[in-house]
């Protein structure tokens, strides 16, 4: 078999010895900013039938490889401006690689002001190094928020309470528009449901980041594309929908005149008053197992939570090489819930002698707020070389926290008062990231990279808890009254090298990464050590022919723990059910391994997979300790399950995911997902747990006459072990139709969510060495809601792309 893949490989260099390639650059000609997506036509010379053709990828840059030598014509359009042609482009021996260097377009006034463009990039689109889902051509979620989107993109997992997996893995670093905010810090569910899916142009997907990134998160980078544009004159949108269970609203502006665009925004949406009941069964016995302690509860939760978004961005290009940037953004989101709940507490020996049975009612009282404020600036210097350049880029954000929380039990049996605690726990964050890149092409297929960055954190809270005293008045609990302050540094180099092997047999991209994190707690008994990492990453490409290709990567990350892991706040709305964070975690270490093939067809369908293996040390997850008596601040509390972060120990996952386009027909597409996985867990002290999982949707959308389209959306999440029990499985379906008007500016559409079941009921089971638990959730998931969006400006370039494309450039946004 070796022999037969060497012998593959040396025929098929030969063969391309008999090939070239023609690329180039696709510039707007005023703003020289790229212009993606223009159709690129090569016809034999001559000729008026394309021999063969490709688009423009986000930074105006193509790629014609595998050309026999011949006499070739190319052509360069796209809506808006004039089309440009180069005839007699001669590709032999001596001319094997073709280089048109920019192409500058002009723009055509007079189209611009008389024609409307409604066509309608790919929904997903394989790149070499991540995985884009354009969110604004998915109707089903576009009346919802951005976990509705991302429960439809490849690879991505959601469950019913808005915790998101990549690959199997919760440990991922979200960014938007490619920077960090801290909106994400304090609640990543909360932060995720604030904002509006209408606000949200695209989904990257990256599983295999380059040196250039980050080091943070196991499971890989999604990076969240918000709506903008770089069309000359004004335009915008309005976006708005009402529905039983939420309602939201976006509204976009942007306006470019010549070299200086401006873009504002604002959106915001409510999730209306939700109510989960929930039912708990717990036994729990003591080592010699003779006495046994149930705990029952059952109550109902209603839940409100809203939040909103705007914000305002900048961009000049000074010179056709300089361009300056700013944008600066403000994020709030909140929530509020009450509960009641019924309590039986029994213990009994294991005669059957009763010891006590206390029934008792607890109403308690929840509410979280977060104000997030981001801003950055940056500068882009590029070089008469093709290809140099500089960037300098400063962001910071700023985030401020209030989680306030109470709860007050009163007992049915005499002699036991009742018990009430509040606390209040006020929280701020504030990271700053300075980052210089600088990009060096040194020979043709070989670029360096190579940059520093500096990401300083700051986190600080407080909390002052009272507890109810002689069932009259609150008074401070200076046990469970202190305060938290948490300062991280990260001091970052990197290498990178983008290359093209063996006549574009092989294209890739390999770097190293360094990354020193210095931290300072002052909790007590609190002392963490610096650390250095080096994290090396690759990634390489081979295509096979013009419409499929294969690739190999691997890339060493780390899981910091963030704001919510750390932060020792006790949650004690339920005393029975206690968490808090861990100031002591360590961070996650992860090395990641994918196999990845693409292959598209001449009718429009694709197929894409993606194979994985990952293993993780000192892998940090949610473990649950019971304790009898758990003392807190100088009080005990009786019959206690107290969750926390730990590092506990090794995972691994093996699996892969297969995603499917299939047009059936001219108005008749279908899309599917099927990720397949098993992930085992190894902690010392305890048995190694093994669980398989998978996840199956399926999405069908029909295109009516009269601008009408029909899409119907169903998944499937399987149940899953973990290292304390069973994770349940979910299922959701949606249907969404849309009717388009006004020259297709304007559309009004329907929406439901689980149609036919008013509840998704879920059974959790978690268990430890001295106890057993059930949790028996039933959460409101059916829906029904409007949309209305409506577009103006002269021209909307949303640019055609009929089929998924590989983009063969190497550079990281």
């Amino acid at each position: 078999m070796i022999l037969l893949g060497i012998l593959v490989l040396f025929v098929q260099n030969i063969s391309a010895q008999d090939k070239g390639n023609i690329s180039g650059t696709v510039i707007d000609s005023v703003g020289k900013n790229a212009v993606n997506y223009a159709t690129i036509g090569l016809f034999k010379s001559g000729s008026t039938k394309p021999l063969n053709g490709t688009t423009s990828d986000d930074k105006g840059n193509f790629i014609l490889n595998d050309l026999p030598f011949g006499d070739y014509k190319l052509t360069v359009e796209f809506l808006g401006y004039h089309p440009k042609s180069f005839a007699h482009i001669i590709i032999d021996q001596k001319n094997m690689h073709v280089l048109l260097g920019k192409i500058f377009l002009s723009t055509s006034s007079t189209q611009l002001a008389s024609v409307t463009v409604t066509a309608h990039a790919p929904l997903v689109q394989n790149k070499i190094d991540k995985l884009v889902y354009n969110a604004a051509n998915d109707l089903t979620s576009q009346g919802g928020v951005a976990l509705d989107v991302l429960k439809k993109v490849p690879m991505i997992s959601v469950d019913v309470d808005g915790n998101v997996e990549l690959q199997g893995n919760a440990n991922i670093r979200f960014l938007i528009n490619g920077k960090p905010s801290s909106i994400f810090g304090a609640s990543l569910a909360d932060a995720l449901q604030s904002i509006p899916a209408s606000q949200i142009k695209s989904i990257e997907v990256i599983t295999s980041p380059g040196a250039k990134y980050d080091a943070s998160g196991t499971g890989g980078i999604i990076n969240i594309i918000l709506k903008d544009s770089k069309v000359e004159g004004i335009n915008g949108s309005i976006n708005v929908s009402a529905g039983t269970r939420l309602e939201n609203g976006s509204f976009n502006l942007n306006a470019r005149k010549g070299n200086i665009g401006v873009g504002v925004f604002f959106s915001g949406n409510e999730k209306l008053n939700t109510t989960i009941i929930n039912t708990i069964n717990r036994l729990s016995y003591n080592t010699t197992m003779d006495t046994l302690t149930s705990l029952y509860q059952q109550g109902t939760s209603p839940f409100v939570r809203s939040g909103y978004q705007s914000g305002l961005n900048f961009n000049w290009s000074i010179t056709k090489n300089d361009e300056l940037t700013a944008s600066f953004g403000f994020n709030h989101f909140g929530n509020h819930g009450t509960a009641f709940t019924n309590q039986d507490q029994q213990s009994r020996l294991s005669n059957g002698n009763l010891l006590y049975d206390i029934s008792s009612t607890r109403n308690s009282a929840s509410r979280f707020s977060s104000n997030s404020a981001d801003w950055s600036a940056g500068y882009k210097k590029k070089f008469k070389k093709e290809d140099r350049e500089i960037e300098f880029l400063y962001t910071s954000s700023y985030g401020k926290n209030t989680a306030y929380a109470s709860q007050l039990s009163e007992y049915q049996n005499a002699g036991y008062p009742p018990s009430g605690l509040q606390s209040n726990n006020p929280g701020r964050d504030h990271e700053t990231d300075i980052s210089i890149d600088y990009t060096e092409p040194l020979i043709k297929g070989f670029t360096i990279e190579t940059g520093v960055k500096a990401v300083l954190e700051n986190l600080y809270n407080s909390v002052v808890t009272d507890t109810l005293f002689n069932n009259d008045h609150y008074v401070n609990n200076p046990g469970q009254t202190y305060s938290f302050q948490y300062n991280r540094n990260i001091y970052a180099a990197y290498i990178s090298s983008s290359y093209t092997l063996f006549h574009d047999f092989i294209n890739g991209k390999a770097g190293l990464r360094y990354e020193r994190t210095n931290t300072k707690a002052d909790f007590e008994g609190t002392n963490i050590p610096g650390y250095n990492i080096f994290a090396p990453s690759f990634v390489a490409q081979h295509k096979l022919d013009e419409t499929q290709s294969i690739k190999v990567a691997y890339n060493y990350r780390i899981e910091r723990p963030d704001y919510g892991d750390l932060n020792p706040f006790l949650n004690v709305s339920d005393p029975h059910n206690i968490s808090t964070g861990n100031p002591l975690l360590k961070p996650e270490i992860g090395h990641n391994f994918e196999l990845g093939y693409n292959k598209t067809f001449k009718q429009g369908g694709n197929i894409y997979f993606a194979g994985f293996y990952r293993y993780n040390t000192q892998d940090i997850q949610s473990f649950t300790t019971y304790y009898p008596v758990y003392s807190a601040g100088g009080t005990d509390y009786t019959d206690v399950s107290l969750t926390q972060r730990y590092n506990i120990g090794l995972q691994t996952a093996l699996g892969f995911n297969i995603f499917g386009s299939v047009p059936v027909t001219n108005a008749l597409n279908l899309r599917s997902n099927i990720q397949i996985g098993e992930r085992t867990n190894s902690t010392p002290g305890l048995a190694s747990v093994t669980g398989f999982a998978y996840r199956v949707n399926l999405n069908a959308s029909y295109q009516f006459p009269k601008n009408l389209l029909i899409e119907v959306f169903g998944n499937y999440n399987s149940s899953q072990k973990n290292i304390q029990g069973t994770r349940p499985a979910f299922v959701f379906y949606n249907l969404a139709v849309r009717k388009q008007f006004m020259h297709k500016n304007a559309s009004i559409g329907f929406t439901a969510a689980n149609p036919f079941g008013e509840y998704v009921t879920q059974t959790l089971t978690t268990f430890g060495s001295n106890f057993n638990q059930n949790n028996i959730r039933k959460i409101p998931f059916r829906s029904f809601g409007i949309t209305f969006s409506y577009k103006f400006g002269k021209l909307e370039f949303k640019k055609t792309k009929e089929t998924n494309s590989e983009d063969m450039n190497m550079n990281t946004p």
